[in-house]
């Protein structure tokens, strides 16, 4: 007669397994962000108002871009067949301004250029319109729409953000993931974000 036998971690070395794992993803996060910010490609993107019910909830600012609309215009290859979750890859290029602006999108990946960088857009709702056709834009999302500031500091940067003042630098990671580095107001950097 065979007796199964368990194995049997004490209590205080299972705690230890936990709070490391614990330590370990959020050490990820932490990294992943700032290794975007140490080394990613810098972009700087221009604000343009956003509704006023909208402006700040709690201590954030939301931010919007002329880049989040894509006009049917510069989207180039396949368009999917089905409505569903997808992404778009978008090729930034500078303008003379210093501005980066969308020049062509794609529901796949972008080649590399010179002188472009490419952003993934978050994953949004798309709905085919049967005939294979586009809408005249699409609406995106690339992670960087909110801004934390501290408690009560908003009300100037959504003032400036709806005269058109404030910009934003980003650094975009080989993967096209944005990051947030520096708020740009009346074209003084006011807010740097911390690599930790």
């Amino acid at each position: 007669m065979t007796t199964s036998r368990f194995l049997r971690v004490p209590p205080l070395v299972a705690g230890i397994l936990a709070a490391a794992l614990q330590t370990a993803v959020l050490g990820y996060m932490v990294e992943s962000r700032a290794s975007i910010l140490r080394s990613g490609a810098d972009i700087k993107l221009k604000t343009q108002p956003v509704d006023p019910r909208d402006l700040l909830r709690g201590d954030y600012v939301i931010l919007s871009y002329p880049i989040s609309t894509i006009p049917k215009a510069i989207v180039t290859g396949e368009v999917p067949k089905a409505s569903g979750r997808v992404r778009l890859a978008v090729r930034l290029t500078p303008g003379a301004d210093g501005l980066w602006t969308a020049s062509e999108a794609r529901f796949g990946d972008l080649a590399p250029e010179a002188g472009s960088v490419i952003l993934r857009t978050l994953p949004f709702d798309y709905y085919s319109a049967g005939d294979g056709g586009l809408p005249d834009a699409l609406f995106v999302n690339y992670g960087i729409e909110r801004y934390y500031v501290p408690e009560g500091e908003g009300r100037v940067l959504e003032d400036a953000r709806n005269q058109e003042e404030l910009e934003v630098e980003a650094r975009v990671s080989k993967d096209g993931t944005p990051q947030i580095a520096r708020l740009v107001l009346r074209g003084e950097p006011v807010y740097d974000e911390p690599l930790y």
